[in-house]
């Protein structure tokens, strides 16, 4: 696991600063392909979506609270934004996301696993050096792969801004 790019102290996590590999991307950057993986194991990437808008929610895990409620509230938007697909990205493991959905009833986004190789959170500046998962971020990015949304939240503990990502898929439609 290494990166050309390593950003330092850029996020708080377990109450200290942690280092963050890749670059960090921009409203107007091209969005960068990766690959991950799906629910049933098969291989899913940016250009599976190719030609719609797409917000991208990524989490540390799955089965803590912000996380949690970050995936139930993008599930409730998603609902509602038509012609937008809603990623959220982890290193949790597929068959996780699956037990977690099932759960709490998620059926609007779709849960996909980093575990593998790191390729988003590498590509995406969101892979937590010190503990090989992500940091807590938002992505938006319209139908031509543009960025028109980025957030790094700055902790762990914290939320997104959950309206500014929702108006900037509504404003890319």
């Amino acid at each position: 696991m290494t990166t050309a790019v390593e950003r330092q102290g850029a996020f708080v996590f377990k109450g200290g600063p942690v280092t963050l590999l890749g670059p960090e991307i921009k409203v107007g950057d091209t969005a960068p392909n990766f690959t991950v993986v799906g629910g049933d194991l098969s291989p899913v990437t940016l250009e599976d979506s190719k030609g719609t808008v797409r917000i991208i929610s990524v989490i540390p895990s799955i089965d803590t609270g912000v996380c949690d409620a970050q995936t139930r509230r993008f599930n409730e938007e998603a609902a509602k934004l038509e012609g937008v697909t809603v990623l959220t990205v982890s290193v949790d493991l597929p068959f996780a996301q699956n037990r977690w959905c099932g759960a709490a009833g998620i059926d609007k986004v779709k849960t996909v696993s980093d575990h593998k190789d790191l390729s988003f959170g590498t590509a995406y500046g969101v892979a937590i050096k010190e503990f090989r998962l992500l940091s807590r971020a938002v992505f938006v990015i319209d139908a031509n792969d543009k960025v028109v949304h980025a957030e790094y939240v700055a902790a762990a503990g914290e939320h997104p801004n959950y309206e500014a990502a929702i108006a900037a898929a509504q404003a890319a439609k």
